[in-house]
């Protein structure tokens, strides 16, 4: 263990919820450690968002002492040592030290435990299993984290292939991991159980594989990744409908996020991986189990990111979103920036006339009339949306378009 490393200071760590939780678990010989990637964040002088504890203290004893000093608590996972904590507004989740009983791959069966090392070795990588006394900021660490870390190397705690046979999302979060905290090259015993056990990712809930891809793709720079993921035969489970030209795609859409002042779209580079076709890229997201709205988002950028009109006319067919992230795929970053910029703040307005005006004009009744409205919204999409008094005159004109064959 890496003696003697204390965290600097943090406004988190003195964040009136968190003390008066610490305060009503440590209290009659109590204990509570912060743990994962509130230590390990800190340490790299990271912002922290998530702070989470780890206590020998069984889930009741939790929930009676914090109910006791008036904190909220919600028994998010509490079959397996889980609440949520609420305390001035700060909510934080508590997990019970625990041990492995059962492992498939997919979940773990688990007993509580009162040995913090035990807790320390089921997780994933030494740099996630750093424990930090609240008050003293003292670090324990009994794989070497703190050391991977000033090194950037991600690394399983033990025996790689054992942690992933206990939960084989653990390979996409090594890829994850590794852009994020990595430098060099990948530690060469955690890869090379990653890639031998590449295939049992399919045996993982494809609501579990969508959530840790769009974790990979939403990294400010997912390329090296991406690039390493499907070299090592990772996108080939995953993602066997990945692009050849994937590289060049995400290449052009990075460079013209920047060029824009764009923030990353994990969707947005998820159809960047994909040929473009709404087809293939709706079926990934039916696949992925993703939402309605993300399947027909992916699958309009993926149908306009080679062919597009101007980006108002465009957003008027598939919306300001799907038309702002189909033009990021545009071959000219200045060409990309003047479309965000056209549709930033804007929405597509409704056409100023119906067909009560229409008839109103004489027209009679029926299919006329939706022919010459879908005419005039036409043309007022063209011209980029005049006003009113213009939308007038066009429907005059198509009014008198439709009156000429008659007379």
């Amino acid at each position: 263990m890496a003696a003697g490393t204390k965290l600097p200071a943090a406004a988190w760590r003195t964040a009136p919820g968190l003390r008066r939780i610490v305060a009503a678990l440590r209290a009659d010989g109590g204990a509570v450690k912060v743990v994962g990637g509130a230590v390990r964040d800190t340490l790299l002088g990271h912002s922290v968002t998530d702070i989470d504890l780890a206590t020998p203290l069984l889930p009741e004893e939790v929930t009676a002492r914090l109910e006791a000093a008036d904190v909220k608590v919600i028994p998010t996972g509490i079959a397996h040592g889980t609440v949520t904590a609420i305390a001035s507004g700060e909510r934080h989740e508590i997990t019970t030290l625990r041990r492995d009983v059962a492992t498939d791959g997919r979940r773990a069966t688990i007993a509580f435990a009162g040995d913090w090392c035990e807790d320390a070795a089921r997780r994933d990588f030494t740099i996630n299993a750093l424990y930090a006394d609240p008050d003293s900021g003292a670090v324990d660490d009994w794989f070497g984290g703190i050391a991977d870390l000033k090194a950037g190397c991600v690394r399983f705690i033990g025996d790689a292939a054992t942690r992933i046979a206990e939960d084989h999302l653990r390979i996409l979060r090594f890829y994850r991991f590794a852009a994020r905290f990595g430098r060099g090259e990948l530690e060469p015993a955690s890869h090379a159980a990653v890639v031998a056990a590449r295939q049992s990712l399919k045996s993982l809930s494809r609501e579990r594989v969508a959530d840790e891809l769009l974790k990979i793709l939403s990294l400010p720079d997912p390329r090296a990744i991406a690039g390493q993921m499907a070299a090592d035969g990772i996108f080939a489970v995953i993602l066997p409908e990945l692009d050849d030209g994937f590289a060049g795609a995400l290449d052009r859409l990075l460079a013209n996020e920047a060029a824009a002042a764009v923030d990353p779209a994990p969707l947005r580079r998820l159809v960047a991986l994909l040929p473009a076709e709404a087809a293939v890229a709706e079926q990934v997201a039916s696949r992925l189990r993703l939402s309605t709205r993300q399947r027909k988002h992916m699958g309009a950028v993926a149908a306009h990111r080679g062919v597009l009109s101007p980006a108002r006319q465009l957003a008027h067919g598939i919306g300001v979103e799907a038309a702002r992230d189909a033009w990021l795929f545009a071959a000219n970053p200045s060409d990309a920036g003047a479309a965000v910029a056209a549709l930033n703040g804007w929405e597509v307005p409704l056409l100023p006339v119906k067909g009560g005006d229409l008839i109103a004009r004489g027209v009679t009744a029926g299919p006329e009339v939706a022919r010459i409205l879908r005419a005039v919204e036409a043309q007022w999409v063209t011209e980029d949306y005049p006003d009113a008094a213009r939308v007038g005159a066009i429907v005059d004109q198509m009014i008198g378009r439709s009156s000429a064959p008659r007379q």
